[in-house]
């Protein structure tokens, strides 16, 4: 079955170019003309595999509407905008995107990524599934990692601080597990990028950018991540 991926930018001009791209290398296309639309046809019978996301369009920004996908989608979300200052390619990984390419962009590179995402969210499915028991050998039980103050359940992907739930996305929630599962031992951005996200093209920013999401969500009364300046990152809670 060919892979669909969704274009979400107001520029016809635009979209015809990556239709042009996309399907000569056998790619399904839906393209949005907006974020509304997007909405729509994600919520009727659109399910593509991949997005590609502008930023400035009218009514509903590229930013808001990857904000509304990430609470309810979990999908590849690469950002495609003339906007290519710093600041806008940390806001748009913070928010929850995979990725982020400026325009003009080169076709090759454009296609790499997207390959390299799809293959990356591919390795993520298969790994659950198989990580997952047999129904009929299903077990009740619950895995629970616990340290002071924390709590995270892993079947359930659910975190708590004390009594209190706290709301994290796929990507923080497998990072903070990676981390909290091999507390005490020092990773760079570059084997936290390998080991959570997968090998190919992508950003350490985003490692960055979901620790500080990570810290500002858990770190209320006591620090559990800690930075090895020069190195990188290690989890120090205190297993109980």
């Amino acid at each position: 079955m060919k892979e669909t991926i969704m274009i979400v930018d107001d520029n016809q001009e635009i979209f015809e170019l990556l239709q042009d791209i996309l399907e000569n290398e056998g790619y399904e296309v839906v393209w949005a003309e907006n974020g509304e639309q997007a909405l729509v046809k994600l919520e009727a019978d659109a399910q593509p595999n991949l997005i590609l996301l502008d930023i400035m369009m009218p009514h509903m920004s590229g930013y808001e509407l990857c904000a509304q996908i990430r609470r309810e989608r979990d999908m590849p979300i690469i950002f495609l905008s003339a906007k290519g200052k710093p600041v806008d390619k940390v806001v748009g990984l913070e928010i929850g995107a995979d990725d982020y390419i400026t325009k003009p962009f080169d076709a090759e590179e454009l296609l790499a990524r997207i390959r390299a995402h799809l293959r990356r969210y591919e390795r993520i499915r298969k790994q659950t599934q198989e990580e997952q028991p047999p129904k009929e050998t299903a077990s009740p039980a619950i895995t629970v990692l616990r340290f002071k103050g924390l709590e995270i359940h892993k079947e359930t992907y659910s975190v708590y601080i004390g009594e209190q739930k706290v709301e994290l996305s796929t990507k923080e929630f497998q990072l903070l597990l990676f981390l909290a599962e091999n507390a005490g031992i020092v990773f760079t951005r570059e084997q936290i990028y390998d080991r959570v996200w997968g090998y190919g093209y992508g950003s350490l920013n985003t490692v960055t950018v979901h620790i500080k999401n990570l810290r500002e969500k858990l770190e209320v009364e006591r620090t559990f991540i800690k930075t090895q300046w020069g190195t990188g990152y290690v989890f120090i809670g205190e297993r109980l």
